[in-house]
């Protein structure tokens, strides 16, 4: 068997880590111009710093800016294009659910909206297998769920009253939210949260917690949600923040994806 670069520290290769982590650190807005804090924050030598400034920017991926500093170059951002260009929405948010279900051990879904309902479009389960009854192609009204509720939070309020002031669904369960009056201070609690959360809610016995993926118009286009059993989240307090801190960390990486036009 092969063994994969991650499991040997010794095949890595310190000045492409240390490119990277300039490269992210321009990529989020950080400024170059101070190459001493530079160095600090990326933890590297000034003088490393600067080649590495001068090597990135010979090679397109950083270019300088008027004022001074450094921004994102067009080499950089072809790539990154060529290399999104034929993934649609569900391919790459496969990778985010990877990556959240080998993190937290819990399944992982892809949401999309259709009218009033989600439609759960892809997948990724744990070891453990799955203990939800939701399957890729499930179709659920959207204020029932975390991910639906997620969603809607991004509507408009003439939007959300439209859809639901006339044609408020009757609730199911205990937990269903019994009028429009009581959905609309739910979203509120979502929208200010960034995320939503199903304790024990449309499944018995199953927590959930989903953030919504915004375009770039702003509104949800699609949502990351996690499910796991109750006892998982109810045995360790700090379980739930670090669900909520990956779905919501997730959410807001895709989103930049979606908003910048790269699916």
């Amino acid at each position: 068997m092969t063994e994969s670069v991650s499991d040997n520290s010794s095949q890595l290769v310190s000045p492409v880590i240390r490119g990277l982590r300039l490269l992210r650190y321009i990529a989020q807005g950080g400024n170059t111009g101070n190459l001493s804090e530079v160095g600090r924050l990326i933890d590297v030598n000034r003088v490393t710093v600067m080649r590495l400034l001068a090597t990135l920017e010979h090679e397109g991926m950083i270019e300088r800016l008027p004022q001074g500093g450094h921004r994102i170059g067009l080499s950089f951002l072809t790539m990154a294009a060529a290399g999104l260009g034929a993934c649609d929405l569900v391919e790459t948010g496969r990778r985010f659910l990877l990556h959240l279900c080998e993190g937290l051990g819990l399944s992982a879904y892809l949401v999309i909206m259709d009218g009033n309902d989600v439609v759960y479009v892809a997948r990724e389960m744990p070891e453990s297998g799955l203990i939800s009854h939701i399957r890729v192609g499930s179709r659920v009204a959207a204020h029932l769920t975390a991910p639906g509720r997620s969603m809607l939070a991004s509507l408009a309020p003439g939007d959300l009253e439209q859809r639901f002031a006339k044609s408020m669904p009757a609730p199911i369960r205990d937990k269903d939210p019994a009028d429009f009056t009581q959905l609309k201070a739910l979203l509120e609690e979502d929208r200010t949260r960034g995320c939503a959360w199903s304790f024990s809610g449309y499944e018995t016995g199953i927590n959930a917690c989903a953030a919504a993926v915004r375009g770039a118009s702003g509104e949800a286009v699609a949502a990351l949600s996690v499910v796991g059993p109750e006892h998982l989240f109810t045995r360790d307090e700090a379980f739930a923040t670090n669900v909520e801190t990956a779905v919501r960390q997730a959410a807001g990486e895709l989103s930049l994806i979606a908003a910048g036009g790269l699916l």
